[in-house]
């Protein structure tokens, strides 16, 4: 067996981005081991049926696990079919029942089915993590529920909200990909067990005779699986399932893209609300000591945008997969599935890291919100100025025309004088006294009903994670 180290081309996926046990998931060794399982339960259910012995059946299951990856690459190399290597390695390895192996199979009935498990198994773990996740953003909105902070649209300053009301925006996003998880790992098929073409012809061959159908066969080799198959298929289960397993990771990448680019907004010094952690020796730059980059963030959107691209390869191996099926999804296969699982397993890690430790300047958020939240603030004091009595539009123009005035002041880095202006206005304070004028402008108590939403979001998505 080859030998790897880094004087040769490594995936990043190798050792840089992914964690160990995603890594083993999609090693190929697990791999093995998962066609020897499925081998074993075609032989379980073939034996029921007379087509082996009971000794030779227990001397699969004795060598099941001897995966010997060096024998099955020099098998490989003299017959270039990894999975025909892999069945001749475990038949060496079982003298009794070795030539019972494969009885009546295709290629694919051994290796989608074992995709099916892995692709599982996969989810699972990502299940795992988003709701890793999803704890660490719920202990965050808790915190953050009350503190107002400005909102924005378009970039540019619109109204208050609270911090943990936007962190519920993320956290919604993310518990509808937790769902969809779990749904979508709920309906994965495998093929079955239906031979070269789907139709179960060798199979039935094999069976003619033994008073069980294909059928019953396969019912009894998926239920020691664990697995349910797609009523029909060509050669391979359809290929539009890898296609909704990348479109769901690609929701996740998508998820987290935005809250790791929001953050980066946050974190540059203009704003200067949110920081991602950074360690006491960490670099931010090689040229510029006094750096602190956002870079988990951007390592989250960075690899987001390649996770995006791959659903693309999927729907083309489905829509291209020609009659019963051809070969020229199976190449790309092997770097999209474990690229895309092992991208977002990093993706996931990351923002929990970023989300746990999440750095919040009070200061900051209440300088901006001071700045800009009074613009916000003089839609209330309008509302005021008429429940008073005055005219609204009239209010409204001199509102206008107050702001326009305080915004040059911003730009030409002054304090923003617009509560000076209004509460100087003699048209304003013959409605309301100056005191009065000051109190509704300031923003801090015009969030709305952010905190009552944000503390349902939170009663939610605590059940939600509880069950």
């Amino acid at each position: 067996m080859d030998s790897y180290d880094h004087k040769t081309y490594l995936s990043p996926f190798t050792w840089r981005y992914g964690s160990a046990e995603m890594r083993v998931i999609w090693s190929e060794e697990h791999r093995r081991r998962l066609w020897r399982r499925v081998w074993v339960a075609l032989a379980t259910a073939q034996q029921a049926a007379g087509l082996l012995t009971a000794a030779e059946l227990a001397d699969i299951q004795a060598h099941q696990d001897e995966v010997d990856l060096a024998r099955a690459h020099e098998i490989e190399a003299q017959i270039g079919h990894d999975l025909m290597a892999e069945l001749r390695t475990f038949a060496e390895q079982c003298p009794l029942g070795g030539g019972r192996l494969h009885l009546g199979a295709t290629s694919a009935d051994i290796q989608d089915n074992a995709d099916v498990l892995r692709l599982r198994e996969a989810l699972a773990l990502i299940h795992q993590r988003l709701h890793s996740l999803l704890q660490a953003f719920a202990t965050q909105i808790e915190r953050w529920a009350d503190t107002p902070c400005m909102a924005y649209t378009h970039l540019q300053p619109a109204e208050p909200t609270t911090v943990g009301y936007r962190l519920c925006l993320y956290a919604q996003d993310l518990l509808a990909d937790l769902q969809a998880t779990q749904r979508l790992s709920a309906a994965l098929r495998g093929k079955g067990f239906k031979g070269a073409v789907g139709s179960g012809a060798s199979y039935a061959a094999l069976l003619q005779g033994s008073g069980m159908t294909v059928q019953d066969m396969e019912q009894q080799a998926l239920t020691l699986l664990g697995l349910e198959a797609v009523p029909v298929s060509g050669q391979v289960y359809p290929r539009k399932q890898d296609w909704e397993v990348l479109n769901l990771l690609a929701g996740i990448a998508q998820s987290l893209h935005k809250f790791a680019f929001d953050l980066r907004v946050l974190q540059a010094p203009p704003y200067g609300e949110w920081r991602e952690p950074f360690g006491e020796r960490q670099v931010g730059s090689s040229a510029m000591p006094f750096k602190r980059n956002p870079v988990t963030a951007e390592k989250i959107c960075s690899l987001a945008r390649f996770v995006a691209s791959l659903p693309r390869v999927a729907w083309d191996n489905a829509a291209h997969s020609l009659l019963e099926r051809t070969l020229d999804d199976s190449a790309n296969r092997r770097l999209i599935l474990p690229g895309a699982f092992l991208a977002v397993d990093e993706i996931l890690l990351g923002a929990r890291r970023i989300v746990a430790g999440l750095m919040v300047s009070e200061e900051a958020v209440t300088r901006n919100l001071a700045t800009y939240g009074v613009f916000s603030a003089s839609e209330r004091l309008l509302m005021a100025l008429v429940r008073a009595g005055a005219d609204r539009q009239a209010m409204h123009e001199r509102i206008r025309s107050h702001s326009m005035t305080a915004w040059a002041a911003l730009e030409r880095g002054e304090p923003n004088p617009l509560p000076d202006l209004l509460s100087a206005d003699e048209a304003i304070t013959a409605y309301l006294p100056p005191a009065q004028v000051r109190e509704a402008l300031d923003a801090r108590g015009y969030s709305g009903d952010a905190p009552l939403r944000c503390r349902a979001f939170l009663t939610e998505l605590r059940k939600a994670l509880a069950g």
